[in-house]
């Protein structure tokens, strides 16, 4: 077997790619500029070699290959290092294609929202139904206890993603792993870094339905007009489309969900208006009884009863830092949730709100992701907060626009401060007890959710 240096080790794909590459017997050792929980635990567990820092020193001699994670881009030291010493290099999607998916019956899951949990939800399900799948989620899920593993199954499931796939190749990731059955969760403009409109990213989600076979599957939400758009463009493969029934049946629909519960804790499944089974989990909000539905029409879609693994949802413990609680002190409930777009944002929101009532919501959000620096969701950011009750807003002084202006439109109480230290003090000195404190970013946050948590100890 052949030692492999990650580049961008921690990022939560990357991080899934040296998981799987262990499994299979290779040598892995990687390097990150940011290395934090949970990834960085995962690799710390399955002995994986991390490195501070893109130094060229830090890539060992003997590796047989570097593969290269797409936050690296020309000019990175590493990056050039490798370049002029005419190493052998790839990319994470292209990895895996090569090493993992061959043979397999490939399940992606895509969409600008619920890619994580959807995939972690189908694997479950195909895991209760005895298929032992394999894995590669973007998060650690918590009944696996790891985000990627090989497994014994002939089915693959795999988190698509839409961003690029390296420097050297700015294709979308999905486009390299050639499913059998694609979830096509929904589709907004994401990623201002590089699309620079829904349009480029409508063609990349084309590219992807051209890729699955009329064998196959596409699973796709009904109520999505953009993804409709897509497939408007050509579509090769059976369509069948998912939603959410409002008080009465829709036809459009081959598979709905009834909620019984306005949180989306129960809901009743239904196939071509034909109840299949009652869910009863711990999932919150309109977006999981989608991704719910999404997974389970796809487990359909490979030949599982699924009336049969319904009740397994029961179970289900999600993925880590979607909504999760990470403790209770003195009555105030503290989260930590990877929502980093308006739509996440407000879907998030409005579960807990229907969970916990009138109960206070407090809300620390940093604006991390690429599309949020660059100020693409600014607009919108102010209305997806609406069903928080006070905002404290994390407002970095190389945020490169106005970040009082948003803050100032939010509807609760809300404040901007410059950096974690203050946002900490601000949100102790707000909290109550009964309040559920939710700590928003697809960052580290300087580990401030877990810092805060001490303080109320």
């Amino acid at each position: 077997m052949s030692k492999i240096h990650i580049l961008g080790i921690a990022g939560t794909f990357m991080g899934g790619v040296a998981a799987l590459a262990r499994e299979l017997g290779h040598k892995v050792e990687g390097s990150d500029q940011a290395i934090y929980p949970p990834m960085s635990t995962q690799l710390e567990k399955l002995g994986i070699a991390l490195m501070q820092g893109y130094l060229p020193e830090n890539i060992s001699l003997e590796c047989d290959e570097i593969v290269v994670g797409n936050a690296l881009s020309r000019g990175n030291a590493a990056v050039e290092a490798v370049l002029d010493a005419g190493r052998k290099y790839n990319s994470g999607a292209q990895w895996l294609a090569e090493n993992v998916l061959p043979g397999r019956d490939v399940l992606a899951v895509a969409g600008t929202h619920g890619k994580t949990t959807t995939t972690t939800i189908l694997t479950y399900l195909l895991e209760a139904a005895g298929r032992t799948p394999g894995f590669l989620i973007g998060g650690v899920a918590e009944d696996f206890g790891v985000s990627a593993r090989v497994g014994k199954g002939r089915e693959f499931v795999v988190e698509a993603d839409e961003y690029d796939t390296a420097f050297f190749d700015k294709r979308s990731k999905f486009v390299h792993y050639r499913p059998l059955v694609a979830i096509l969760n929904n589709l907004e403009y994401d990623h201002a870094d590089i699309f620079p409109d829904v349009a480029a990213i409508q063609r990349q989600f084309h590219h992807l339905v051209r890729t699955v076979p009329r064998r196959g599957r596409l699973v796709v939400n009904g109520h999505d007009e953009r993804l409709a758009e897509v497939l408007a463009m050509g579509c090769w493969t059976p369509v069948e489309r998912f939603g959410l029934l409002n008080g009465t049946s829709d036809e459009s629909f081959d598979w709905s969900a009834r909620k019984l519960r306005d949180d989306g804790s129960s809901f009743v499944v239904l196939h071509k208006g034909a109840e299949v089974g009652t869910v009863e989990w711990p999932m919150l909000g309109d977006h999981n009884v989608l991704n719910g539905v999404a997974a389970l029409a796809a487990c359909a879609a490979v030949g599982v009863d699924v009336a049969k693994v319904i009740p397994a949802l029961a179970g289900f413990r999600s993925v880590k830092r979607r909504l999760e609680v990470l403790g209770e002190v003195g009555g105030v409930t503290v989260y930590d949730d990877f929502a980093h777009h308006p739509t996440a944002i407000r879907t998030t929101l409005q579960g807990l709100r229907a969970k916990v009532g009138p109960a206070r919501i407090v809300v620390a959000m940093e604006p991390r992701s690429n599309s949020m620096r660059l100020g693409a969701h600014a607009d919108a950011l102010a209305p997806s907060l609406d069903d928080a009750d006070a905002v404290v807003f994390l407002a970095r002084p190389e945020l490169s626009w106005d970040a009082d202006k948003v803050v100032a439109s939010i509807r609760g109480q809300a404040e901007a401060v410059p950096d974690t230290d203050q946002l900490i003090a601000a949100l102790r000195a707000l909290a109550q007890a009964g309040d559920h404190v939710v700590f928003m970013s697809n960052g580290g946050f300087d580990g401030a959710p877990r810092k805060f948590l001490a303080t109320l100890s």
